[in-house]
């Protein structure tokens, strides 16, 4: 199979707007991507993490460079749009990858409250070479 860019999106959701609730959270939506996805941070392109204006006690990002393999991988931090009534203290990332996957087995990763925001991905799919 050839190896393709693919985008992964995926978000959650924090308690609170605390240094060690964002890095809680962050480190397990990067788990389960990695879990769900046949990444390894070579095949990382770039990475963009987008927070509500609720969270600024940490950047993902800051997050993210601590894991081994990660300090190479071009990473973004940025503003959420507000929108009234929109989900609070949420997480969201897209990642750019080469993936030897086609685009409809790629895992996107919605976790705790942030799965409202795609329910018609509720039920992930088994994890890619893990069948």
């Amino acid at each position: 199979m050839e190896w393709r860019v693919q985008a992964i999106r995926g978000a959650t959701t924090v308690s609170e707007n605390t240094a060690a609730a964002i890095t809680e959270a962050v480190i397990e939506l990067l788990d389960v991507l990695e879990t769900r996805n046949p990444i390894s941070p070579e095949h990382l392109i770039s990475v963009t993490f987008s927070v509500t204006r609720d969270l600024d006690a940490l950047f993902p990002a800051a997050v993210a460079r601590r894991r081994p393999g990660w300090d190479a991988v071009p990473l973004l931090d940025v503003q959420q749009m507000h929108v009234s009534g929109s989900l609070p203290r949420c997480i969201r990332l897209m990642v750019h990858a080469q993936l030897p996957v086609l685009h409809g087995t790629v895992s996107h990763v919605y976790l705790r409250e942030a799965s409202a925001l795609r329910p018609d991905l509720k039920f992930s799919p088994v994890p890619l070479g893990r069948e």
